[in-house]
């Protein structure tokens, strides 16, 4: 079945959307959206497992661990062993980490507001709603 020239023009305009998303979001808040997910998930849960974090935010082991050794360089998460399973490390926020957090917050917040500015609350929840849908329908794929 052949694909409608709305399908195949909605196609191309995600594929531009999510190429300009990132290095947008990253220039406008000063934080890839990777890690800002991964700091935003420290923030409401307190002190997690890097293994639950990693399910969590949906990355690999290879890049959590690429993300929190260098958060960790920069002052913003803390790690340590589990004392009861050497095996598992806990990660939590430092206290730099949640001043910052609050910053990238109102840098994220200001840079979705730019994005939907001309949007209607309703819109924003039509819109909302389809992706979602869509992010559902890919999962069979």
């Amino acid at each position: 079945m052949d694909c409608s020239l709305e399908q195949e023009t909605l196609l191309i305009l995600l594929k531009n959307i999510s190429n300009q998303l990132k290095p947008k979001f990253e220039r406008c808040t000063g934080i890839s959206s990777s890690r800002y997910v991964l700091l935003y998930h420290l923030y409401l849960h307190e002190e997690v497992t890097q293994s639950h974090l990693q399910k969590a935010i949906h990355i690999d082991s290879a890049a959590i661990t690429r993300h929190l050794k260098q958060l960790e360089t920069d002052g913003l998460v803390s790690r340590r062993k589990n004392p009861d399973d050497y095996r598992e490390t806990f990660v939590r926020l430092t206290e730099q980490g949640l001043t910052h957090i609050a910053n990238f917050k109102q840098d994220r917040n200001q840079f979705v507001h730019q994005m939907i500015q001309d949007f209607s609350d309703e819109e924003v929840a039509m819109m909302t709603d389809m992706l979602t849908r869509m992010q559902f329908n890919l999962k069979d794929l």
